[in-house]
């Protein structure tokens, strides 16, 4: 394929490049337009902190960039197994991309164990760098190698840089008091001080980190900042890298702004703080900590002098007892977890539903059932979202894309939980959650007005003329009941679990009431404004592909691969769950094949064929890992010719 191509459709070669030689120097320098690398080793050699530190470099220089952590579930899994490794997968590039990559064209691998678990996804040609002095005879067998790789041929088809990272590494750090098994610690610097030489990132923020990590210990400080250097160093004198490369900024790729790295964790930490600010509310967090969303969690503990309270509570069913009293007390109320804890916290969700108190919940979403694949991605909890509580407890559920759409659908979530007085479940996922990419930081008044006005006095006159407050009169447009503050004179009011009368909100056990209370819940709902569904749809395409959450980046990555293959498809892609966009069943309607990826067992297709009768298809996937754009691309060409 052509250059051009390679540009729109993301393609994993990276075969587009331009090569000159240094001024004055013996090394050449190859220009790329994108590279996608992974840092692979044990889960305590510090390839996150490394790919983190290589992302925020990035990020810095000014490429667009997207991030995929991947790591096991054990806190220290057995060092030098395959269930052991932690990779951690960057692609960056001098334009628009939106995903981390189908296949890396460099593998960084520690160890043994970290070559066999991640060859098969590099193609031909690839960069491979490895650690020479973890391959042992012992080190191999524990992962089935009878003989060395590094030696027996089976990498001939790749661009193999044998590199003995520890012994460099225990060498530049000669002049420290350190054990050899301290100094050793220290190689992952060395890696990224190489692969920072290679790609000419930025060296000046990761200094400042490792001196502020280790502020109170500066002579680790300064053996990593060795060892950093080291690194640098290695890849400017050594032979074996002959070029380095450069992957210009994607100056084209944002709109004028002041940019961050963020992570989908992050962003929906700042997205709840700017809620609170724009509803002038203190934010309360009821938690337990839940991989992945206890990040969340630790974040919004750090800015208490935003009006942040943080409580971890001791369970599941505390955190969010917390909130919803706080909600009732007059703060935005929010309680984070996964799947699991969604499981636990579902009875206090239905009272919230017959509180009708604006509460959010939000799902970082991970492999299921029970406790499943903690540090895996899935998107399996829509139907738990939609119906796991008893009775009759409809709630609106929505979903950001990317990671940095965590921060708008933070403030989107809170818009409608304190616009209609009602719980809302915001779906994220592990892959969005630990996953990064650029986030333009957005002016205070480009932000939503949320905010709210509380009952003040009393609301409804009795027939004898005397003047209540009734915590169920309803605002006749969105059927929300008012929200009183507890103490505030003249609003004494009684609320709680068993079924209320309309209106007054006394206890009712009346057949009739009950039928009105349920059907006004659902209506208030169904009643929710969202923005239409937009279709992008350049071709009058008569196939659809239809997504939600994170599978929007893979989606749209394959839709532009089969774009420039010269096939005509449509892209919608659904932020708001329940209740769905009003023009979703024209949309729908409009298209002969509807294709529906999920990375679940079809959940999202269920609801479209239940709601709209449409004979939508559905593509999935249960892997614990997102979809990648090139098997997409072959599942939607397939539905389209098919």
């Amino acid at each position: 394929m052509t250059s051009q191509v390679s540009r729109t459709a993301e393609q994993a070669d990276g075969t587009n490049a331009e090569e000159q030689r240094e001024p004055g120097g013996t090394k050449g320098v190859r220009r790329l337009d994108r590279v996608i690398i992974r840092f692979a080793g044990d889960s305590g050699d510090g390839m996150q902190l490394t790919g983190d530190r290589f992302t925020s470099e990035t990020a810095t220089f000014g490429n667009d960039l997207s991030t995929l952590p991947n790591f096991p579930a054990e806190i220290r899994a057995p060092a030098g197994t395959l269930p052991g490794v932690s990779s951690f997968q960057l692609h960056f590039a001098d334009h628009d991309i939106l995903t981390p990559g189908d296949a890396p064209n460099v593998l960084v691998a520690m160890n043994p164990a970290a070559l066999k678990a991640n060859l098969a996804d590099l193609p031909r040609g690839a960069e491979i760098i490895v650690n020479t002095d973890e391959f042992t005879k012992r080190a191999m067998q524990k992962v089935g190698y009878g003989a060395s790789p590094l030696e027996d041929g089976s990498l001939d088809g790749y661009s193999l840089h044998p590199v003995p990272l520890t012994t460099l590494t225990v060498q530049a750090l000669k002049a420290f008091d350190l054990s050899r098994k301290e100094a050793e610690r220290s190689k992952n610097m060395f890696a990224l001080g190489l692969l920072s030489w290679m790609y000419h990132r930025p060296t000046e923020g990761t200094e400042r980190f490792l001196r502020t990590k280790f502020a109170k210990k500066p002579e680790i400080a300064e053996a990593n900042l060795a060892a950093f250097r080291a690194g640098w160093n290695f890849g400017e004198t050594t032979e074996d890298f002959a070029v380095s490369y450069e992957i210009a900024p994607a100056t084209t790729a944002f709109p004028a702004g002041t940019y961050r790295n963020i992570s989908g964790n992050l962003a929906l930490a700042y997205g709840l703080i700017a809620a609170s600010r724009q509803a002038d509310l203190p934010l309360f967090l009821g938690s337990y900590p839940i991989t992945p969303a206890s990040d969340i969690l630790h974040e919004l503990a750090r800015h208490k002098n935003f009006g942040v309270r943080t409580f971890q509570a001791e369970d599941e069913i505390a955190g969010i007892g917390a909130a919803l009293g706080a909600a009732f007390g007059g703060a935005l109320g929010v309680t984070t977890t996964s799947g699991p804890g969604v499981a636990l916290k579902s009875e206090t969700i239905g009272l919230a539903v017959s509180l009708e108190l604006p509460l959010l919940v939000i799902d970082i979403q991970r492999g299921g059932p029970s406790t499943g694949l903690p540090t895996k991605t899935e998107q399996a909890d829509l139907l738990q979202a939609m119906f796991g509580r008893n009775g009759e407890a409809p709630i609106p559920v929505l979903a950001p894309k990317t990671p940095a759409d965590c921060f708008e659908a933070a403030l989107e979530a809170a818009r409608i939980a304190l616009a209609y007085r009602t719980p809302v479940m915001l779906l994220s996922d592990g892959y969005l959650a630990n996953g990064s990419e650029p986030w333009r930081i957005p002016d205070l008044d480009e932000l939503p007005d949320l905010s709210v006005q509380f009952a003040q006095g009393p609301n409804h006159t009795l027939d004898d003329g005397s003047e209540v407050f009734w915590p169920y009169k309803r605002d006749p447009r969105t059927l929300a009941r008012p929200w009183a503050i507890p103490g505030t004179p003249g609003l004494e009011h009684r609320i709680g679990g068993i079924e209320k009368q309309n209106g007054s909100g006394n206890i009712s056990y009346d057949p009739a009431n009950h039928d009105v209370m349920v059907r006004t819940r659902q209506a208030k709902i169904d009643g929710i404004e969202v923005p239409d569904l937009a279709v992008d749809d350049p071709h009058a395409a008569r196939a659809l592909v239809l997504g939600w959450g994170s599978t929007y980046g893979p989606i749209t990555a394959a839709v532009r691969r089969l774009r420039a293959a010269g096939q005509s498809i449509a892209q919608a892609h659904l932020r708001h769950l329940n209740p769905f966009p009003r023009n979703l069943g024209t949309v729908l309607k409009g298209y002969d094949k509807v294709v529906i990826p999920e990375m679940n067992l079809g959940q999202l297709a269920t609801l479209i064929r239940a709601k709209y009768l449409v004979d939508a298809h559905s593509y999935n996937q249960v892997n614990g890992m997102p979809f990648k754009a090139e098997q997409l691309a072959t599942a939607l060409k397939e539905a389209i010719d098919g």
